[in-house]
């Protein structure tokens, strides 16, 4: 069930990072979920120990977590935009 919830989180976080940073038109779901889920696992290895709390991939999900993912995935897709286009955009 974990898993499941993880899957819908992450995918909500990375259509949510991709209409924030313009990129919603050149991904589909599949592209979505894993920038969600990776942008997760990227702040909650990096912002997460710095501000406390949990990461949304232990399975706990509040709004701290879901912000920090948020960011994280955002992060990602500038990242991505930098090196396939030049601009963070």
């Amino acid at each position: 069930m974990g898993l499941i919830i993880l899957l819908i989180v992450g995918g909500v976080i990375g259509w949510v990072a991709s209409m924030i940073m313009r990129t919603d038109g050149q991904q589909g779901i599949a592209l979505n979920i894993v920038v969600g889920i990776v942008g997760a696992l990227l702040a909650g290895f990096i912002v997460t120990p710095l501000i406390g709390g949990a990461p949304i991939t232990s399975g706990v999900i509040n709004l701290q977590s879901i912000i920090v993912s948020l960011v994280g995935a955002i992060v990602l897709l500038a990242i991505i935009n930098l090196f396939r286009r030049g601009t963070v955009r």
